[in-house]
Formats: C-alpha cells, sequence, structure tokens
C-alpha cells in the first residue's frame, strides 16, 4: 500500500473510531443532563435537615473554600472562573458573587491562607494576595509553581493545605487506566510554596478531586474514582487514608478490594498494595470529601465524612448524584449511607454535587456544576 493511501486509511479509521466512541459516550449520557437546577423541594434527608438555596449565580460551580467572615471561594472547571461568594448579613444567603479570574485552565481547585487565594489550574499553581481587600478589582495572580504536567485528562485539581502548612496537590493519571509515564502522574503531591519541586506523599492514585485532613490524627483521607469500561458494577470508586509519606495504592494494577486489572495485571498480588478505607458505590464519581467539624448536626455526623458524589457516567443506568456519608470510629470507616439525594429523578439529572464545606456555624454546603449553584444543609431539628 502506498504511504499517502496508507496515510488516508489511517485517519478514515481515526474518524470512524471517533464517531464510535463520541456515540457510545452519548449513548451513556442521554437522558442524564439536566433540563433545570435543582429546587430544595427536589432533594430528600434524613428527619430534621432542611436545605435552602445558598447561592443560584456560580456557573460549574466546584471546589469551594472558606475565606475571611461571609466569604466562600468557588473554583470552576469548564467555565474557566474562579468567584467570590459573599453573605454580608449572615443570613444563609448569598447577597453578592464577584468574577476574581476568568480565562484559566480547569481552576476548579481552591484554598485560602493568610490572606491569600490559591488557585490550581492544570499545570500550575497561581496565587492572589490580599484578595478579599476589594473584591470587586481582585488582585493580578502571581505563579507559585508551574511544574505539575500540562495533560488534560484528569488535569483538573483539588487542593488544601495540611496541618503542616504545606499546599496538597493531586496529579490524575493521563489515562483510563496504565502505567504512569512519569513519576508525577497518578500520585498526590505537596508544597512547601517555596518554589521547590513536588514531593510526592501518595501514589497509584488514578484520580482523586476531593480529600481532607482527620483532624484527631493529622492522617490525610482521599477520594478515588475507579477506572472506567469494566462494566456497571466494577470497580467501586474508593476512600482512602494515607498513613505515611510514599504510601501506594493500585493503579494500575489492582482496584478496590483486590480487582486485578485485566489489562495492566499479569502478575502483581493485590496485598502488596494499601487497601481502601471503604469501598464507596460503581461510578459513582465521588470528588469533595471534608470531615464533619460542626456541633449543628446530630452526635451521629460529628468527626464522619461527608462526600460529595458527582454522579456516574460509565453507567447503563445512572448512581451516584447525591451526596452520601461514611462514619468514621477508631480510625476505621464503619458505614457508608446516602445522606442528601434528589438530584437523579429515574434517568434524569437535575444537578450534580462536587464539593462540600463545613461552614463556621456548622451548616454543609454543597455546590453543583450542572446546576451552577451552592445548597446550604442546616439542622433545625423538626422534621
Amino acid at each position: 500500500m502506498r504511504p499517502l493511501r496508507r496515510a488516508r486509511v489511517a485517519v478514515v479509521v481515526a474518524l470512524v473510531a471517533a464517531v464510535g466512541v463520541g456515540c457510545l459516550y452519548r449513548g451513556y449520557f442521554t437522558g442524564i443532563l439536566p433540563s433545570a437546577a435543582a429546587q430544595p423541594g427536589d432533594i430528600t434527608l434524613p428527619p430534621g435537615f432542611q436545605i435552602t438555596v445558598y447561592a443560584s449565580d456560580v456557573p460549574n460551580a466546584r471546589q469551594m473554600a472558606l475565606g475571611p467572615k461571609g466569604v466562600v471561594f468557588v473554583g470552576s472547571r469548564s467555565e474557566g472562573k474562579v468567584y467570590a461568594t459573599v453573605d454580608r448579613d449572615g443570613d444563609g444567603r448569598v447577597d453578592e458573587v464577584h468574577v476574581l479570574a476568568s480565562g484559566l485552565d480547569m481552576p476548579s481547585g481552591v484554598a485560602f491562607r493568610d490572606g491569600s487565594l490559591y488557585v490550581a489550574e492544570v499545570s500550575r499553581i497561581l496565587r492572589f494576595r490580599d484578595v478579599a481587600r476589594e473584591l470587586a478589582h481582585p488582585p493580578k495572580p502571581e505563579v507559585v509553581n508551574d511544574r505539575y504536567p500540562k495533560d488534560k485528562h484528569h488535569g483538573w485539581k483539588f487542593i488544601a493545605f495540611g496541618p503542616d502548612g504545606h499546599l496538597y496537590v493531586p496529579v490524575g493519571a493521563p489515562c483510563n487506566v496504565c502505567e504512569p509515564p512519569g513519576p508525577l502522574y497518578a500520585t498526590i503531591t505537596r508544597l512547601d510554596l517555596s518554589g521547590r519541586a513536588p514531593e510526592v506523599v501518595a501514589r497509584g492514585v488514578r484520580n482523586s478531586v476531593g480529600f481532607d485532613f482527620q483532624p484527631e490524627t493529622g492522617q490525610l483521607w482521599f477520594t478515588e474514582n475507579g477506572r472506567d469500561w469494566l462494566g456497571d458494577n466494577q470497580p467501586p470508586d474508593e476512600l482512602n487514608r494515607v498513613k505515611r509519606a510514599g504510601e501506594r495504592v493500585g493503579l494500575p494494577y489492582c482496584h478496590g478490594d483486590g480487582i486485578r486489572d485485566p489489562d495492566q495485571n499479569r502478575s502483581r498480588a493485590c496485598d502488596q498494595f494499601t487497601a481502601p478505607a471503604r469501598l464507596l458505590g460503581p461510578h459513582v464519581a465521588a470528588l469533595g470529601m471534608r470531615f464533619y467539624t460542626g456541633t449543628m448536626f446530630p452526635a451521629k455526623y460529628r468527626g464522619g465524612i461527608f462526600i460529595a458524589e458527582h454522579g456516574s457516567w460509565n453507567r447503563s443506568a445512572p448512581i451516584g448524584y447525591r451526596v452520601s456519608f461514611v462514619k468514621v470510629e477508631g480510625g476505621r470507616a464503619v458505614s457508608y449511607e446516602t445522606f442528601a439525594e434528589g438530584w437523579l429523578k429515574g434517568s434524569t439529572a437535575s444537578g450534580r454535587p462536587a464539593d462540600v464545606l463545613v461552614m463556621p456555624d456548622g451548616a454543609l454546603l454543597v455546590s453543583d456544576d450542572k446546576g451552577g449553584r451552592i445548597h446550604r444543609i442546616s439542622y433545625t431539628g423538626e422534621s
């Protein structure tokens, strides 16, 4: 076959493959795209809880971070914007939404410390100094670190400061499942903000878009999205815990509770990797998670973990689209249950929870990147 003809055949094959994958993705997404944002009355909660709209004009709202009194910073992914929401009178509803930056590269992750807002793009960390002084006229960002990979696949990030004062930054695998092509891929890293290279604290992490530090121990717990294309019910998403720096979880060899990867694992025993602290639902897309540190909610929830489950796409019957709760006792995740649901009705979704945030008064915020809003869950004790 002549070179030119071979090239033409290769192009045709690639186009056919792309169309086929596109049709397959559309097939999975059919019926789960929202026509309108979920209303508080759509959401079911345990007795005594209530949900209200905290902010209604935050397109593609993703990770949230507490700022000065009354201010919550919010990142986005496809929107490319970073927001500051302001509840000036403390009534549990936002009065102002400011766009602090736009045109950024998937600025999903945000963290606030010592007056500065840190924002994670795909390949770099930005800092907005003295950001709250004049929210209507925000400062220009400076680059803190630009040593992260530029891959878009699992490139968006969730960031947070640890009890050691370092900024923790995950780097997803640039694939569904594969051998990491470099030392920073499929990891969780930390930065000391001095300009040094990132330090890896966990490896074999396919894609974590949510983590928190247990208040009593300072240990890092994180959610992880399981690989795709192993069927509707496997592998599960995971809740993991890092007891010491350098631990290795399963990617690309093992998933969940010992599921050997059919494509990557030829001989590796799964017991050589750190096992999950808790198995979550298959393909629920567990994202933002926080330990509940407030006192508003009943004792059952104190010290446990709330998880925003963004919702499946790689499943014939959708699952997730909810907030779940994991009870933690004695350093063990002892139970896993649905806490708030209603963003999914049958096969139609009216929202996708992306993050949760515990407020100073003990209320729980839930960002919804499909509905472009933030909900506030409180406890009154009245049904």
